[in-house]
């Protein structure tokens, strides 16, 4: 399992905003160039989005499912990356004063990537995580400081 937190200098109600914005979905996941939702009201249960995924001229596409969620606590989600299989990506707001604490936690569930799910790849995860904690806190901060003009 790879988790991850990140303080962010934004409250837990303005990350919840661009969590439950399907749209921005593209902002601040790493190696995804855009979204739409495909089915629900994101990020209701059951609520779907697509995302392109795109590497020079290679393009892919994949599907995110809302498994459960606790408006605006937390939000977790099945990635369904095709060929390479699902994973569960879990994601947790906590207050922490007047900012937010993020919490994020990922693993593999089926195809590939659960059957090669070994401490390398958590490694790889932690990585993109990383990245992806950082994205999502450009966003919510960006739109922080745009609140307090």
């Amino acid at each position: 399992m790879a988790v991850r937190h990140r303080l962010m200098h934004a409250t837990p109600d303005r990350v919840w905003e661009v969590l439950a914005d399907g749209t921005r979905y593209a902002d601040w996941v790493v190696g995804t160039s855009e979204s739409r939702v495909a089915c629900g009201l994101w990020p209701k249960l059951g609520s779907a989005l697509e995302y392109t995924i795109r590497l020079g001229p290679w393009t892919a596409a994949g599907t995110t499912v809302v498994r459960r969620v606790d408006v605006p606590r937390e939000l977790e989600l099945e990635v369904d990356s095709g060929p390479l299989g699902t994973a569960r990506v879990a994601i947790e707001v906590r207050p922490w004063g007047d900012e937010a604490l993020v919490i994020m936690d990922e693993h593999p569930l089926r195809g590939i990537g659960g059957t090669l799910h070994n401490a390398a790849v958590d490694t790889l995860i932690q990585l993109r995580h990383r990245s992806m904690l950082a994205r999502l806190a450009n966003v919510v901060e960006e739109q922080t400081s745009y609140a307090r003009r």
